[in-house]
Protein backbone atom coordinates (compact mmCIF):
# COMPACT_ATOMS: atom_id res chain seq x y z
CA UNK A 1 0.00 0.00 0.00
CA UNK A 2 1.05 3.62 -1.16
CA UNK A 3 0.98 6.78 1.15
CA UNK A 4 -1.21 8.18 -1.51
CA UNK A 5 -3.54 4.98 -1.35
CA UNK A 6 -3.38 5.16 2.51
CA UNK A 7 -3.98 9.06 2.48
CA UNK A 8 -7.47 9.19 2.30
CA UNK A 9 -8.51 6.65 5.03
CA UNK A 10 -5.62 8.81 7.83
CA UNK A 11 -8.05 11.94 6.72
CA UNK A 12 -11.33 9.99 7.78
CA UNK A 13 -9.78 9.20 11.12
CA UNK A 14 -10.74 11.19 13.95
CA UNK A 15 -8.71 13.44 16.14
CA UNK A 16 -8.05 10.85 18.82
CA UNK A 17 -7.57 7.88 16.10
CA UNK A 18 -4.78 10.14 14.30
CA UNK A 19 -2.91 10.96 17.64
CA UNK A 20 -2.91 6.71 17.95
CA UNK A 21 -1.81 6.40 14.90
CA UNK A 22 1.09 9.14 15.43
CA UNK A 23 2.15 7.29 18.66
CA UNK A 24 1.73 4.13 16.95
CA UNK A 25 4.31 5.43 14.09
CA UNK A 26 6.78 6.92 16.34
CA UNK A 27 7.23 3.50 18.54
CA UNK A 28 7.91 2.06 15.22
CA UNK A 29 10.70 3.89 14.30
CA UNK A 30 12.60 4.49 16.99
CA UNK A 31 11.12 1.04 18.41
CA UNK A 32 10.50 2.40 21.95
CA UNK A 33 7.60 1.60 23.21
CA UNK A 34 5.39 2.83 25.84
CA UNK A 35 5.50 0.13 28.91
CA UNK A 36 7.13 -2.19 27.40
CA UNK A 37 11.16 -3.00 28.13
CA UNK A 38 13.63 -5.50 26.78
CA UNK A 39 16.62 -5.81 29.06
CA UNK A 40 19.71 -8.20 28.24
CA UNK A 41 19.74 -11.23 31.25
CA UNK A 42 16.05 -10.36 31.62
CA UNK A 43 13.76 -13.31 30.76
CA UNK A 44 16.00 -13.96 27.73
CA UNK A 45 15.87 -10.52 26.66
CA UNK A 46 12.89 -11.08 25.76
CA UNK A 47 9.96 -7.98 25.76
CA UNK A 48 8.47 -7.31 28.91
CA UNK A 49 5.75 -5.14 30.57
CA UNK A 50 7.96 -2.88 32.54
CA UNK A 51 9.45 -2.82 35.64
CA UNK A 52 8.22 -7.12 35.68
CA UNK A 53 9.12 -9.96 34.50
CA UNK A 54 6.08 -10.86 32.57
CA UNK A 55 7.45 -11.53 28.85
CA UNK A 56 4.98 -10.42 26.22
CA UNK A 57 4.78 -13.97 24.25
CA UNK A 58 3.75 -15.38 27.04
CA UNK A 59 0.38 -12.98 27.44
CA UNK A 60 -0.12 -13.06 23.82
CA UNK A 61 0.06 -17.11 24.23
CA UNK A 62 -2.39 -16.55 26.93
CA UNK A 63 -4.65 -14.84 24.28
CA UNK A 64 -4.35 -17.18 21.68
CA UNK A 65 -5.33 -20.13 24.17
CA UNK A 66 -8.62 -17.87 24.56
CA UNK A 67 -7.65 -16.10 27.69
CA UNK A 68 -9.92 -12.56 27.97
CA UNK A 69 -7.98 -9.11 29.10
CA UNK A 70 -10.41 -9.85 32.64
CA UNK A 71 -8.59 -13.16 33.09
CA UNK A 72 -5.01 -11.96 32.50
CA UNK A 73 -5.57 -8.82 34.79
CA UNK A 74 -6.92 -11.53 37.32
CA UNK A 75 -3.68 -14.03 36.91
CA UNK A 76 -1.43 -11.07 37.28
CA UNK A 77 -2.69 -8.42 39.41
CA UNK A 78 0.26 -6.08 38.78
CA UNK A 79 -0.97 -5.38 35.47
CA UNK A 80 -3.23 -2.47 34.44
CA UNK A 81 -5.46 -2.73 31.62
CA UNK A 82 -3.08 0.09 30.28
CA UNK A 83 -0.20 -2.72 30.88
CA UNK A 84 -2.03 -4.76 28.40
CA UNK A 85 -2.96 -2.48 25.91
CA UNK A 86 0.48 -1.59 25.49
CA UNK A 87 0.99 -5.28 25.27
CA UNK A 88 -1.46 -5.73 22.11
CA UNK A 89 -0.12 -2.51 20.14
CA UNK A 90 3.76 -4.20 20.74
CA UNK A 91 1.90 -7.71 19.77
CA UNK A 92 0.45 -5.79 16.22
CA UNK A 93 4.02 -4.30 15.08
CA UNK A 94 6.12 -7.63 16.30
CA UNK A 95 3.96 -10.34 15.21
CA UNK A 96 6.98 -12.75 14.28
CA UNK A 97 9.23 -11.72 17.50
CA UNK A 98 6.30 -13.11 19.62
CA UNK A 99 5.74 -16.09 17.60
CA UNK A 100 9.54 -16.96 17.40
CA UNK A 101 9.60 -16.77 21.13
CA UNK A 102 6.34 -18.82 22.20
CA UNK A 103 7.35 -21.41 19.33
CA UNK A 104 11.16 -21.56 21.50
CA UNK A 105 9.21 -21.44 24.92
CA UNK A 106 7.20 -24.28 24.23
CA UNK A 107 9.93 -26.15 23.50
CA UNK A 108 11.57 -25.82 26.59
Amino acid sequence: MTLKELQPQLLALTSVEKAQVIQFLLQNITDSWQGIEKTTGVCGGDACIRNTRIPLWLLVSYCQQGASDAKILDAYPSLTAIDLANAWTYAEAHPEELELAIRRNEED
